[in-house]
């Protein structure tokens, strides 16, 4: 075998690499089983020995901290984990009706509100709508009378086209999307969410907001949807407060001294800051940069010393004071507006401090005290802003309504800046504050930049700015810029952020899947490897080791790409090692085919995997072209899916194919005997000679009866059983304490939800059900949530339960997610005609195979609408049921693929293009029948593996999983009977026609 080193060398960096990848997992582990034992069942002490543990090395040689090693680690997704999830709509409307100075014209309101019912239908991009309903309602009105005004003077002339504005408004349309995202992202780390997932969905105005572990839904729903709010504030040097700060630890001191101080203080660490300065963009000046270092308790200290300082120092214990070490080698000050450095876990308790009644009668009414919107960097230590309040009721310097716009640029120098424009208005009051923060040259003050009263940046006023440009300079990188660009932006104009879609998941629901999702795992693996060792004997065990190479591959490939783990994803990896079989089961038939003519054992091998090859690469680019797509046009769990199935493809054919060859070749250089069968399996499948194609009439006549049956039984129930991502609505999973009647809980909720009929299914077991309804699902109102949960805990009242997991869908994303469900299918028939009439130079095969991949859906459709009410388990069609359909197209092409690539095999070895007649007939079904081991063993393996997860998976994914065992089934009856079959009828079509 050629290239036997490299492909050794590949294997082994990638296990390297793997195994570094998924040591992050087992670090943060041992960590966090350090704290369990630490703190014997107390959370807030577990809390608290992780917290002391975030920034200490815990990784051997390496040296990562406990912060860098969980956010390496595998990261779980909300159906294993538990969580909530966010689907954020920015308001494109409210934005346009903004930029126009909310005019009360009659036919651009109407355009507005047109435009809206289209998006919600499906339509893409609500710009382009707006202004197609705009031309039509008023034609020849030129949109630039609305939108050009001094403020946007710079972007938008008075004589500007309809394009150009539409151009302007896809461009401010995209800078709100974007500075939404940072504000959310801000406000979701001020959370303190361990490993958020945030993602603009390209095309769309909408953001995927991921949060494992959080359960407050009613905090997050209102943090995610409050208005922000951009201030400008005058700050404090830290000279001007430190006597308050010392009065604040005396009073402290003595308030507490009858109380045990109780806090463990760790040491803090060397840090610095970075300054930035404010300029005009005529005055620009150079950074500088200050360092400084925290003070705080060594590591030698006692606890009771710790403790007992704690006591003497409430304040100081946990605040230090920013300082330097002079000239004179002694601790000076550090100059600047920050007056503080307070560990994240100490942060609130410094919040209590300043909040009791002692304390908050010695902070004067001028100053209020805030926070770094983030820690500093490399650390867990937050900074302490004191704000200067000059105005008499309060409110801040200057207001976010002030700035017209900003940029993110470079200055002269090519570092990163940001430039930000001021109205008129704005200006004035902005030239007063600079003038007064600027003028003395020896003590130069500060402003701070608020956003939700956190701060952003506090850069140092260098000069007046008189014209309210200014520019603001420091360490930035360009990712910063941008930040500070969309948060002096935020406050410019309303574009509110709203809830169109969310998917809460519960702790318990969550353990529950991980259990259910591991056992499905070991299970079904030991099936497989079981299976190919009794079946192919030793050779079996050289599969088996792929197997497990495999395995290993792919978890750590997921963990090192930053993959989120779902269940669906389980399923999809226990999937992926069920199809890699494939590669050996097809490599080990040949050489089986190659041993029964009498060759040895070494050339058999070789040509086994030689004739093997071309199979194997058409059905597994098949399989991945299905993923790509599902991967394109799903989300959340069938993304998920679709990624574990596309990295599972290409280590698959690695491990399956490479590594088992190189194997192979060194068994036989250790002269060790490879055997491919036993006794038992030495004949199996000899001398098959079914006449599939004689009989494919009867299986035309088959299908066609029961996709018949499938459209009788869909009039008769009314259309499909569609889920609530396909028409909308709301979703809560109820667990009670004990069995409930589904008729009676629909009575009871009937009138808490205005009198429309939920529909209430049991969902796994009787005391267990779905429910699902449409009450209030179009009220933008960001308190409906809460108003239709208070409805059902209202109709559930009497009853013990739980609700474990909910979910909503606004319209206008179910209409989003049935667009791409139809797209998604349509496109992935018209790949595989492309590949196959490429692959194969016959459009006769290609049109067979789609032929065959529609017949396959309506076939699975047909089972889904006859078997509906009949099983233990809701066979709803949603996202997840679309990613099975895909997988069972999948299925089809790779057992289609299989046999043409035996006909092709055999058309070159006869020296023919094609054959026709009864020459065609024999040959499929020699075709079909030579590959019919390979065909049923593959199904087999494929179908324990399935059934095993059915069995063990857990309910969240059994309608999915039963899915794929309906479709492994039809899709082998496809493609024994239906697809290649179908070639011969084609075929004659064409023969007629010439």
């Amino acid at each position: 075998m050629q290239g036997k080193g490299f492909i050794k060398f590949i294997a082994i960096v990638l296990a390297i690499v793997c195994a570094y990848a998924l040591s992050f997992t087992l670090v943060a582990s041992k960590v966090e089983k350090d704290a369990k034992n630490y703190a014997k069942g107390d959370l807030a002490k577990e809390k608290a020995y992780l917290d002391s543990m975030s920034t200490e090395k815990v990784y051997p040689v390496l040296g990562f901290t406990y912060q860098s090693v969980k956010s390496k680690e595998i990261n779980l997704g909300l159906d294993l984990k538990g969580g909530i999830n966010v689907t954020m709509e920015i308001s494109l409307s409210e934005l346009v009706k903004s930029l126009a100075d909310n005019t009360t014209d009659a036919n651009f309101n109407k355009a507005l509100q047109n435009a809206q019912t289209q998006l919600n239908a499906g339509g893409k991009d609500y710009i382009k709508l707006f202004v197609d309903e705009f031309e039509k309602l008023s034609p020849g009105v030129k949109l630039a009378d609305y939108f050009s005004n001094q403020d946007n003077a710079s972007q938008l002339k008075p004589n500007a086209t309809n394009n150009e504005v539409q151009a302007f408004l896809s461009k401010e349309a995209e800078s709100a999307i974007d500075r939404s995202f940072t504000i959310l992202r801000s406000r979701i780390d001020g959370f303190g969410v361990v490993s958020p997932n945030m993602q603009k969905q390209p095309g769309s105005n909408r953001i995927l907001i991921e949060m494992p572990g959080i359960q407050d839904k009613e905090r997050v729903y209102k943090l995610l949807q409050g208005s922000a709010e951009l201030q400008f504030w005058q700050v404090y040097q830290v000279q001007e407060v430190v006597s308050l700060l010392e009065n604040i630890n005396k009073t402290l001191a003595s308030t507490l001294k009858d109380t045990k101080a109780a806090a463990d203080t760790k040491d803090t660490t060397a840090a610095s800051a970075a300054g930035g300065k404010l300029a005009g963009l005529e005055k620009a000046a150079t950074d500088t940069t200050k360092g400084g270092k925290l003070a705080g308790l060594g590591k030698k200290d006692s606890t009771a010393a710790k403790a007992e300082i704690a006591k003497s120092n409430p304040l100081f214990s946990i605040l230090s004071v920013p300082t330097y070490q002079a000239e004179n080698g002694q601790p000076s000050l550090r100059p600047g507006p920050i007056v503080g450095w307070v560990a994240q876990k100490d942060t609130a308790k410094v919040n209590s401090y300043f909040r009791m009644p002692e304390v908050a009668a010695a902070i004067p009414s001028t100053m209020k005290f805030m926070w770094s919107v983030k820690p500093m960097e490399g650390s867990k230590v937050f900074e302490l802003y004191a704000i200067k309040v000059v105005s008499a009721d309060g409110k801040p310097d200057l207001g976010g309504d002030a700035v017209s716009d900003s940029r993110n640029d470079f200055d002269q120098k090519g570092k990163p800046e940001v430039t930000m424009y001021m109205t008129s208005e704005g200006a004035a009051k902005w030239k007063k504050i600079t003038a007064e923060a600027s003028a003395d040259p020896q003590n130069k003050k500060s402003i701070a930049i608020v956003l939700d009263n956190q701060v952003y940046s506090a850069p140092t006023v260098q000069n007046e700015i008189p014209n309210g440009v200014s520019s603001i300079s420091g360490n930035f990188t360009q990712e910063d810029t941008k930040d500070l660009s969309n948060i002096l932006k935020a406050g410019k104009l309303p574009a509110p952020a709203r809830i169109a879609g969310s998917f809460v998941v519960g702790p318990t629901l969550g353990a529950q899947a991980i259990h259910d999702g591991l056992i499905s795992f070991v299970i079904a693996f030991i099936v497989i490897l079981i299976f190919m060792a009794l079946y192919y004997h030793r050779a079996g065990w050289v599969a088996n080791f792929a197997l497990l190479l495999n395995l290993f591959f792919i978890i750590g490939i997921l963990v090192s790409l930053g993959a989120v783990l779902t269940l669906p994803g389980i399923a999809g990896i226990v999937l992926t090692i069920g199809l890699s079989v494939d590669a050996n089961i097809l490599i080990f038939e040949r050489v089986r085919e190659e041993l029964a003519l009498g060759k040895n054992t070494a050339a058999a091998i070789k040509e086994g995997f030689k004739h093997a090859m071309p199979s194997i690469i058409d059905s597994n680019v098949t399989l991945f072209i299905l993923g790509a797509i599902l991967y394109v046009f799903g989300s959340g769990p069938v993304q998920g899916f679709a990624t574990t199935l596309c990295i599972g493809i290409l280590s698959s054919l690695f491990a399956a194919v490479a590594i088992s060859r190189v194997v192979f070749d060194s068994l036989l250089n250790r002269k060790v005997e490879v055997s491919f069968d036993n006794n038992f399996t030495r004949n199996a499948f000899k001398n098959l000679a079914f006449n599939f194609v004689g009989r494919r009439k009867i299986y035309y006549v088959i299908s066609t009866i029961i996709i018949v049956a499938g459209i009788g039984m869909y009039f008769k129930n009314g259309g499909l059983n569609l889920g609530v991502d396909f028409k909308g609505g709301r979703t809560y999973l109820v667990h009670f304490d004990k069995a409930v009647n589904t008729e009676d809980l629909k009575t009871k909720l009937n009138p808490v939800f205005g009198n429309e009929t939920p529909e209430v299914k049991t969902a796994g077991e009787d005391s267990q059900v779905k429910i699902t309804t449409t009450f209030h699902i179009e009220d933008q109102d960001p308190k409906t949530d809460k108003v239709v949960e208070d409805a059902l805990n209202k109709g559930l009242s009497g009853s013990k339960y739980e609700i474990v997991s909910s979910q909503k869908v606004t319209p206008i994303i179910a209409s989003d997610i049935v667009n791409g469900a139809f797209y998604a299918v349509l496109i992935s028939c018209l790949f595989m005609f492309i590949y196959i009439v490429i692959r194969f130079k016959k459009w006769q095969y290609g049109l067979g195979a789609v032929i065959a991949l529609f017949h396959d859906v309506l076939m699975v459709l047909s089972f889904y609408t006859i078997l509906d009410g009949l099983m233990p388990f809701s066979l709803e069609i949603g996202q997840d049921f679309i990613a099975a359909i895909l997988t069972v197209m999948g299925y089809t092409m790779t057992e289609t693929v299989v046999v043409f690539d035996r006909i092709r095999e055999k058309l070159k070895e006869a020296g023919k293009d094609d054959l026709h007649g009864e020459e065609r007939n024999q040959l499929i079904n020699f075709a079909l029948n030579s590959t019919l081991s390979r065909t049923i063993l593959t199904s087999l393996t494929v179908f324990f593996v399935l059934l095993v997860i059915f069995i063990f998976g857990g309910d969240s994914i059994r309608g999915f999983i039963f899915a794929l065992l309906i479709g492994r089934i039809i899709g082998t009856y496809s493609s024994l009977c239906i697809s290649t079959p179908i070639v011969i009828d084609l075929g004659s079509s064409a023969e007629k026609k010439n």
